[in-house]
């Protein structure tokens, strides 16, 4: 069978509308991912389908429609992308307009242009092109979430809502470089307060200093992660788990002769499949425990790592959509951090997997580009895919 003919022109040209917006979650300046959302609605009432829009929360919608393949009863598909992107940051370390969406050199530049709007166009595009080619079985739920680079509360209101109960399998279209990514690594994001007793600093013996108390669990932190990496071989594809310390809050400058009372260590892990978080949590929490000091651990973010068989139907469809349209054989590899995906697989039960357009390392650096044969290829690759996964051809 062929493949799936695609508009390539059509969806250069709408990812280039995406990037022109900045979506940036940033109140301040007037910025959200609204305006984003807003293109993505009207493109696909444009095809006729019916999106919802969602309101994750003020101002950050998501955008869902539900395409029906008219072929029959079958499986559903989701395909994922997000609206948000980075700030440009710093715009002297940029020689192209962040928000222009220029193309040249074969590569589209611009904020987002990676992460993720040339891999949310082309799930629209793909989805498209199915459509247009005739009948399919089942349906694609195709989806413009908010807020996936903040706490991924789009991601969440979707599982809430209970959008996932009639989901079989999502492709989540970030970038990562033509790799199949059916595992991801975890992230539990911990803070740990100290509080002591405050005293002069020319009389410590009236106080009980948490600053020390920090130095001791940094120390023990170093010989936990050692343990740990141990205990859990480095994955082939995610590699090490890591704990590290981010942000350290004490005192105050105005007042070095002050010993003070509380102190806050904010500590970043990430995880491979078999490190349970919870575990983790207590151990870092035991670690905290001084005499003198009381010891506070919160989980401010817990997203266990993903690691989907490469055996699931979606994971082989995609696999197979690859080989049909590149030529060549799959490489699988991992999600450094975590996606919207790992919200869709853990609370949602939905198996996923992560490939789309775009290097995996140029998302949030300054001179953010996408190989323009990549989006097209992507958007073939994910047609393909559909086609696979909704047939049972894979």
């Amino acid at each position: 069978m062929a493949v799936i003919d695609v508009d390539a022109d059509g969806v250069v040209a709408f990812t280039q509308a995406l990037v022109r917006i900045p979506s940036t979650n940033d109140p301040a300046r007037g910025r959200n991912e609204r305006p984003a959302a807003e293109l993505v609605e009207a493109k696909m009432r444009e095809w006729g389908w019916a999106p919802v829009v969602y309101e994750a929360a003020p101002g950050r919608p998501n955008v869902v429609a539900v395409v029906e393949g008219g072929g029959g009863d079958g499986p559903t598909l989701m395909f994922e992308g997000h609206t948000d992107v980075v700030t440009e940051g710093d715009l002297s370390t940029w020689t192209v307009d962040p928000f222009g969406g220029e193309i040249r050199d074969g590569r589209l530049w611009g904020r987002g242009s990676a992460d993720m709007k040339s891999g949310l166009a082309a799930t629209l595009y793909a989805t498209r092109a199915l459509q247009l080619a005739g009948p399919f079985p089942g349906r694609i739920k195709v989806c413009a979430l908010a807020d996936e680079e903040g706490l991924m509360i789009g991601a969440h209101h979707f599982v809430s809502a209970g959008l996932t109960a009639d989901v079989d399998g999502a492709i989540v279209a970030e970038p990562e470089a033509g790799e199949i990514c059916a595992t991801a690594k975890g992230a539990l994001r911990l803070r740990v307060d100290l509080t002591g007793k405050m005293a002069h600093g020319a009389m410590p013996q009236h106080g009980r200093n948490p600053i020390q108390a920090v130095g001791a669990l940094l120390v023990a932190l170093a010989a936990l992660q050692a343990e740990l990496q141990e205990r859990h071989p480095a994955h082939e594809h995610l590699g090490e788990v890591y704990i590290t310390p981010t942000v350290l809050r004490a005192g105050s400058e105005e007042q070095v002769n002050v010993i003070p009372a509380v102190a806050s260590l904010f500590v970043d892990v990430r995880t491979i499949p078999g490190a349970e978080h919870k575990d983790i949590a207590d151990r870092v929490a035991a670690l905290a425990a001084f005499d003198g000091i009381s010891a506070e651990v919160s989980v401010l973010v817990d997203r266990p790592p993903v690691d989907v068989p490469v055996s699931d139907p979606v994971v082989a469809a995609l696999a197979a959509a690859h080989r049909a349209v590149t030529g060549e054989e799959p490489v699988y590899g991992g999600v450094p951090g975590s996606t919207d995906g790992t919200v869709l697989t853990h609370w949602g039960g939905i198996p996923s997997v992560v490939y789309g357009p775009g290097g995996k390392w140029i998302a949030h650096q300054a001179d953010e580009f996408v190989e323009v044969a990549e989006i097209v290829r992507c958007t073939r690759v994910f047609a393909e895919a559909a086609r696979r996964f909704l047939s049972g051809d894979f």
